[in-house]
């Protein structure tokens, strides 16, 4: 009886050592488990916090060279308008490209794939443009080249019209009539020469028309100018005149001869219509607008 009285008694006494093993073990697996679970998400809070920083670093780079390329895009710009108009065109992308909130990986990897159609889109332009400036620098060499070649050709045209033009002008002056052997005879009613103012009743020039194989021959118009010796033209009976240096002047006589180029005298008369003076004369003739002799004679 005593004996189960003590059996009954340690058994007792066990029960509360055994629940209470029970429980530190409960705890310390509870413990276990929820220490594990807290390392779990303390790591996987760590790498979405890595994971973060790194998506933003990428980002702000991206963006960095999204801003590069506006400002390369304005150094690509050109006289050309339609060119202009496509440049805007890609920065206008690239400008609503950087309004979009790129938050995670997903959208930062279309970030990057955009970067990368923009860089090739740009470095077409770029061999476009490259293309485009070397025309333009051929066209305008091209240009330049013509325009001195054009600038040659007008100073070549001017010089062969100066030249064509001073040919002319010696042509005329090697085509005009020149008169040699003039002699001036003042004469009286007899026909007897006379210095003498009071006597003398006509003035006689005769000359030679010279030789000149260029001239144009034909019927040739002769005018003769006497001046007194104070400038006055001595004219003829109705005053007439003719041109010279694009003046109406006034002349003291005229006669007409048939010119063959060769050497042919003629005698011009001036019949005294006004008063004389005395001093020194001068006859001078003129033939086809040109002055082509002249001689001087006195009075008394």
């Amino acid at each position: 009886m005593e004996t189960n009285t003590n059996a009954n008694q340690n058994q007792h006494e066990n029960k509360p050592s055994v629940v209470l093993v029970v429980i530190v073990i409960v705890l310390a697996i509870a413990t276990i488990v929820l220490g594990y679970k807290y390392y779990q998400e303390s790591r996987q809070l760590v790498q979405t916090t890595e994971e973060k920083s790194i998506l933003e670093d990428v980002k702000s780079d991206l963006e960095k060279q999204l801003r590069n390329m506006i400002v390369e895009y304005d150094s690509l710009k050109t006289n050309n308008d339609s060119v202009n108009n496509l440049l805007a065109q890609e920065q206008e992308k690239i400008t609503r490209l950087l309004r979009m909130q790129a938050t995670d990986a997903e959208k930062i990897r279309k970030y990057q794939s955009e970067l990368e159609t923009l860089r090739k889109v740009m470095r077409n332009y770029i061999v476009q443009i490259d293309s485009l400036n070397t025309r333009n620098r051929l066209l305008t060499e091209e240009n330049i080249q013509v325009r001195q070649q054009l600038t040659s050709v007008e100073e070549q045209n001017i010089a062969l019209a100066s030249e064509k033009e001073l040919l002319t002008t010696q042509v005329q002056l090697a085509s005009v009539l020149s008169a040699k052997n003039i002699v001036i005879e003042p004469q009286r009613r007899n026909d007897r020469s006379t210095n003498k103012i009071r006597n003398l009743e006509q003035i006689k020039v005769c000359f030679t028309v010279r030789e000149n194989a260029i001239a144009e021959p034909g019927p040739k118009q002769i005018n003769m100018r006497i001046i007194r010796p104070d400038e006055l033209i001595l004219p003829s009976d109705g005053g007439e005149t003719f041109e010279f240096n694009g003046e109406q002047v006034v002349y003291s006589a005229q006669r007409e001869l048939d010119y063959q180029n060769s050497d042919i005298d003629i005698c011009i008369f001036w019949t005294k219509n006004t008063d004389l003076i005395a001093g020194n004369y001068t006859v001078i003739l003129y033939a086809e607008g040109y002055e082509i002799g002249s001689a001087s004679f006195s009075l008394n």
